[in-house]
C-alpha cells in the first residue's frame, strides 16, 4: 500500500484512510483485469485475421502437400491421445456413425414410391400453386441439372419453375439445357435477360415471370428435398401461414450425404434473424406480401435474401417453421456456403439491411460483426434517456462473496445511474452486519431485512417494493462483474415495448459456460435447462449462438433485468416457486403477455453458483425440488408439450449442447 500522508489526512480517521487505500488498490486490480480481458480479445482477433490468411489464393495451392502432411501428424496424434490404436479405431468409429446420421437426414429421409404416390394423390383444402424463382448465371452443367431434377421430382405437382438466365456469352449451354427440360415439361419457364442484371436484378425478372399463389426461392447450385412442396402446403393449410421455412444442411461434393453442417432452426424469432440470417433457405410466401415489400433491392447485392427475409417476415401475419432438414445447400469453391470471403461485399450489405430493417421499425441502432462469423451481428440499439436502474441482491452470510459482487458494480460499471438494494435474509455473520453498517453509508445503497425462512421469490419480491428505479435487476450475490458496460447492454434490450426480461451471459469460475439461455423441457427432470452449459468460454456455440443476442423462452434469475411496471404487473416472482424454476416460471408469464426474452452474450458476469442458499439438508432440499417441478410442469403442460419453440425438436433434451437425435424418417 502507499505510505500514509499524516498531513494531508489529519482531518480524517486512521480507519476511513486505510478504507480509502484499500478501495483504490481494489480499483487497480479490476483495471488490470480490463487489460487481460482486452489482451483475450486481441488473441480471439488475431485468430481470426489467421483464418483469413488461410483463405488466400496461395495457402489453397498449397493444399495437396500440406493434406499429405497434416494426415500424418494427426493420425499420429489422434492415436497418441487415444492412448493406443483401439482406442483410435473407436474415434473412427464415431465419425463414421456420424455420417450414417448425415444420411438419415439426406437420401434416407426421401419419400418411397409408396409415400411419394400417397403425397402426389393428397386432396388439401386449398388449391395453391408455387412459383419456384431460380436466377442463373454461369451454373455448371451438373449443378444445373441437379437443381431442375429436384423440382421435377416434387411430390406435390402444382408448381412452375421460372428460370431468368444472365449467363454470359461462354455459358450458352445454361439456356439450351433449360429449353430442353421446357420441351418435357411446361411447368419449367425460361428467359434469356440480354444483360446480367445482378442476383437481385435477376430475380426480379423471376418474379415478373411467376403466376404461382406462393413464392419459393431457390438457388441455381442448390437441391431440394422432394416433399418440400408437399410439408408446405401442409403447413400453409394447417395454420393459415403466409411466410413458411425448413431446415437446411450444408453438403459438398456429389452426395448430399456428405454434409458438412444441418442447420436445425428455432421458431421465428426476430432478434435472433437481426444478428443472424438463420432463415436463410427454404423459403415460401404468400405472393400478395410482395404488394407491401416490393421485390429484391439490388443496393443489398450480397445479403439480398436477409433484406427480403427481414422485410417479408415483418409484413407477414404468420411465419411458420418446418423443423425438417428439406434443402440442401451446395458447399463449392465460388459459394458463401464454402467460404463467406468469397463474396466480401456480402458482409457490408448485410450489415446495411439489417439496419434499413431497423429503420422501417423506427428503431435507432448498428450492426457490427462478431467473432463468431462476418456476417453474424451484434445490434448496438440507442439507449433513450438514463433511467434509474434498481440492482436487487439477495444475500444470506457470505460476506466476501457480496463485498465481490458489490465492488464490481462499483468499479466497473460504466452506468452510473443505479441503485443496490440489498435484502439480508437470516445471517449469523457479525462482520457482515458490520459491512451492512458502512454500505448504509453509501448514498446509492440500502440494505433492507426479510424476515423468514428462505424464499428467493420472497426476497426478491420485497426487494422490489423498496425499488425506486424504472427497471429492476435481479441479482445473485455470488456473481462478479465482467463487461463494463454490462448494464447498457442489457437495458438496450429491456427497454423496448416488445421485451419482456433480458438476461446476461454467465461463466463459472473456471470459464466454463454456465448461463446462455434456457430450453423448456430441457435437462433430466424436463422442466428447464441451460443450453451450452459447461463448454469453454470461447466456445462459439451452436451455429455461433453463443455470439450473438437471440430470443429465448427464459433466462435466470442470477442475472435479469426487467421494467418495474412489468414486474408489478405480474405480481413479482410466484411465490410457491420458493427455490427452483421461480425466473423461469416469471419469464413464461412474460410470454404469456405477447412480450419477448432476449439473451446477450455482450452483457458478461462470473457466477460462483448459489452460495446464498446456505447447505440445505440434502433430502429436504430434493423433496422440495421435486414438488416445485411437479408444480412447474404442470402450470405449463400445454408448452412442455409442444416444445420450446426456440429449440429444434431434432436436437436431445438430455444434452446442453445442441446434440442432434437420429430420425426414424421423415413423416
Amino acid at each position: 500500500m502507499e505510505e500514509i500522508n499524516r498531513d494531508e489526512t489529519n482531518k480524517k480517521t486512521e480507519a476511513d484512510y486505510y478504507k480509502e487505500l484499500y478501495y483504490k488498490e481494489k480499483k487497480q486490480n479490476y483495471d488490470l483485469t480490463v487489460k487481460l480481458e482486452k489482451a483475450e480479445e486481441e488473441i480471439t482477433f488475431l485468430k481470426g485475421k489467421l483464418k483469413n490468411i488461410k483463405g488466400t489464393f496461395i495457402w489453397k495451392l498449397s493444399k495437396p502437400a500440406r493434406v499429405v502432411v497434416h494426415f500424418i501428424i494427426r493420425t499420429k496424434d489422434r492415436i497418441r491421445r487415444c492412448g493406443n490404436l483401439k482406442g483410435f479405431l473407436k474415434k473412427a468409429k464415431q465419425k463414421m456413425s456420424e455420417k450414417q446420421v448425415y444420411k438419415l437426414f439426406g437420401t434416407d429421409s426421401f419419400p418411397s414410391e409408396e409415400e411419394a404416390k400417397a403425397q402426389r394423390n393428397t386432396k388439401f383444402d386449398r388449391e395453391i400453386k408455387f412459383s419456384i424463382l431460380v436466377p442463373l448465371y454461369n451454373t455448371p452443367k451438373k449443378f444445373l441439372h441437379e437443381m431442375i431434377d429436384s423440382v421435377v421430382n416434387q411430390t406435390y405437382t402444382n408448381w412452375e419453375l421460372c428460370l431468368a438466365d444472365g449467363s454470359d456469352d461462354k455459358h450458352t449451354y445454361v439456356g439450351e439445357i433449360c429449353r430442353e427440360y421446357h420441351k418435357k415439361d411446361k411447368r419449367i419457364l425460361y428467359k434469356k435477360i440480354e444483360k446480367n442484371l445482378g442476383i437481385s436484378g435477376n430475380t426480379n425478372v423471376c418474379f415478373n415471370m411467376a403466376t404461382g399463389d406462393y413464392i419459393a426461392l431457390f438457388d441455381h447450385d442448390d437441391i431440394l428435398h422432394p416433399s418440400v412442396l408437399y410439408e408446405n402446403m401442409k403447413v400453409i393449410c394447417e395454420k393459415n401461414a403466409d411466410y413458411v421455412y425448413t431446415d437446411e444442411a450444408t453438403f459438398h461434393g456429389n452426395s448430399i450425404n456428405n454434409m458438412s453442417t444441418m442447420h436445425f432452426k428455432s421458431d421465428f424469432a426476430i432478434d435472433t434473424l437481426r444478428a443472424n440470417n438463420y432463415i436463410c433457405h427454404f423459403s415460401t410466401f404468400d405472393a400478395k406480401l410482395l404488394e407491401k415489400t416490393g421485390l429484391f433491392r439490388s443496393e443489398f447485392d450480397g445479403s439480398q435474401d436477409h433484406d427480403m427475409i427481414l422485410r417479408l417476415t415483418t409484413a407477414a401475419t404468420n411465419v411458420c417453421h418446418i423443423p425438417k432438414i428439406l434443402y440442401y445447400w451446395r458447399s463449392h469453391k465460388n459459394s458463401v456456403a464454402s467460404d463467406i470471403n468469397a463474396k466480401v461485399y456480402a458482409i457490408d450489405a448485410a450489415k446495411r439491411a439489417v439496419e434499413d430493417h431497423l429503420r422501417q421499425c423506427n428503431i435507432a441502432g448498428k450492426a457490427e460483426s462478431t467473432k463468431a462469423f462476418p456476417t453474424i451481428f451484434k445490434i448496438n440499439y440507442d439507449i433513450k434517456d438514463k433511467p434509474l436502474v434498481s440492482i436487487i441482491i439477495a444475500n444470506k452470510d457470505h460476506l466476501s462473496d457480496l463485498a465481490k459482487c458489490i465492488e464490481s458494480i462499483q468499479y466497473k460499471s460504466t452506468y452510473d445511474n443505479y441503485e443496490i438494494i440489498v435484502v439480508e435474509n437470516n445471517s449469523t455473520d457479525k462482520k457482515l452486519f458490520d459491512y451492512y453498517e458502512t454500505l448504509n453509508q453509501i448514498q446509492n445503497i440500502r440494505v433492507i431485512k426479510y424476515e423468514g425462512e428462505f424464499n428467493y421469490s420472497a426476497i426478491n419480491n420485497l426487494g422490489a417494493s423498496y425499488a425506486k428505479g424504472e427497471y429492476i435487476i435481479l441479482l445473485n450475490n455470488d456473481t462478479e462483474i465482467i463487461t463494463n458496460n454490462w448494464i447498457e447492454e442489457m437495458l438496450m434490450y429491456a427497454q423496448r415495448d416488445d421485451v419482456g426480461a433480458v438476461g446476461a451471459k454467465l461463466y463459472y469460475g473456471d470459464d466454463t459456460i454456465q448461463h446462455a439461455g434456457i430450453v423448456i423441457g430441457l435437462g433430466a427432470h424436463r422442466s428447464a435447462g441451460h443450453t451450452h452449459y459447461r463448454l469453454p468460454k470461447a466456445n462459439l456455440g451452436y451455429m455461433g449462438k453463443l455470439y450473438y443476442a437471440q430470443d429465448v423462452s427464459a433466462v435466470t434469475g442470477a442475472c435479469l433485468m426487467v421494467k418495474k411496471s412489468l414486474f408489478d404487473q405480474l405480481n413479482g416472482l410466484d411465490e410457491s416457486f420458493a427455490v427452483a424454476l421461480n425466473d423461469v416460471d416469471f419469464c413464461l408469464r412474460l410470454r404469456k403477455l405477447g412480450l419477448l426474452n432476449v439473451f446477450t452474450p455482450f452483457a458478461e458476469l462470473y457466477h460462483y453458483e448459489s452460495k446464498s442458499r446456505g447447505l440445505d439438508d440434502e433430502k429436504e432440499k430434493a423433496i422440495r425440488y421435486n414438488e416445485e417441478v411437479k408444480r412447474f410442469r404442470a402450470r405449463w403442460k400445454e408448452i412442455l408439450d409442444s416444445g420450446d419453440p426456440y429449440y429444434n425438436i431434432n436436437f436431445s433434451l438430455d444434452s446442453a449442447e445442441y446434440k442432434v437425435v437420429a430420425p426414424s424418417k421423415h413423416e
